[in-house]
């Protein structure tokens, strides 16, 4: 008799690691958006987070004892385990982007993640959010499947022979995770995108263009106040650039059933996330959406990024004409 609908599914839910290449996506890109945010704020550091901060450790243990947050910062307030844990941090990232290790990485990057982020929760650009979740979420995933140290030591060894029973079940048990982390993932980032367009559909600002028309006329939003002015000079582009992101955002979660439109309206959210780094000054806020949204990139997609070897890129550039500079 052959296996029902239900069956096959179920099978596959146990056996088959889906999205995998998506998986090392997320966490390269947000091992690089955790990464780059420490880097930079590193010589601030003990300010934003540390001894020095205004946020003091009286205050902050008054808002975790509220929330019930975690954090490993307030179990001293000595500099030297301030600077234990923020370093750790940034090893942490280190090695998510690398893929070593993966499983205990990825508890080291939540517990980093968590620890300094509810240390202060007054800092912060909206990505931070993103990176908190996303840091719990990559504990379920197999991220280190492809595209990681992990999977270069693994294919080095020999192929391994029958496994037990008790191997064969923890498998099935880490690959279930996997995919429901995957769909947690796939579903967070819906949620976020239509609480974000309802939002805006229900305020004036974003009706009437000025949420979009003020952040480019403040200087702490302005990297570029000569291309900053000029969008905010013309109305008719800050209009079209205010109702086409109330757009996207709100249509996204219906375009999921149609693969080609879904395909085109995430590369369109991924160009805005890209134009919000460059006008607004928010670059890891972008990284942390565009590593979100990757999770529905498609796969064909992926496999031809990650066929690209320098090789073939080397191919794909213009030959200089003989006797020119530089072609020895």
């Amino acid at each position: 008799m052959p296996p029902t609908r239900f069956e096959r599914l179920f099978d596959a839910f146990t056996t088959v690691t889906a999205g995998r290449h998506q998986a090392a996506v997320v966490r390269i890109g947000f091992g690089l958006a955790w990464l780059g945010y420490l880097l930079r704020e590193w010589p601030e550091r003990r300010v934003l987070y540390g001894d020095r901060s205004p946020w003091s450790p009286e205050l902050a243990d008054t808002l975790l004892s509220a929330t019930h947050a975690f954090t490993v910062l307030t179990w001293s307030d000595g500099r030297l385990w301030f600077e234990t844990v923020y370093h750790l941090a940034i090893a942490a990232a280190v090695l998510m982007v690398l893929g070593w290790r993966t499983r205990a990485s990825a508890v080291l990057f939540a517990v980093t993640v968590l620890s300094l982020q509810n240390r202060n929760v007054l800092v912060g650009d909206g990505g931070d959010n993103v990176v908190h979740l996303m840091a719990l979420y990559l504990l379920l995933v197999r991220c280190g499947r492809v595209w990681s140290l992990d999977a270069r030591r693994r294919a080095r060894r020999p192929a391994a022979g029958p496994t037990g029973e008790v191997r064969a079940v923890a498998d099935a048990l880490a690959t279930m995770l996997h995919n429901c982390g995957m769909l947690i993932i796939a579903v967070q980032v819906v949620l976020i995108y239509s609480t974000a367009g309802w939002y805006k559909v229900q305020g004036s600002r974003w009706q009437d263009g000025t949420a979009l028309h003020y952040p480019l006329h403040l200087d702490y939003f302005t990297p570029w106040p000569g291309l900053s002015a000029l969008l905010g000079s013309s109305l008719l582009l800050t209009f079209a650039l205010s109702y086409g992101t109330v757009i996207l955002q709100v249509g996204f979660p219906f375009t999921l059933l149609n693969r080609r439109l879904k395909n085109v309206l995430l590369a369109l959210m991924i160009a805005e996330h890209a134009g919000i780094a460059v006008l607004l000054g928010l670059p890891f806020f972008s990284l942390a959406m565009i590593a979100a949204d990757a999770v529905f990139l498609p796969t064909a997609f992926l496999l031809q990024v990650g066929a690209l070897r320098p090789d073939t890129l080397r191919g794909m550039l213009p030959r200089r004409p003989a006797g020119e500079p530089g072609n020895t």
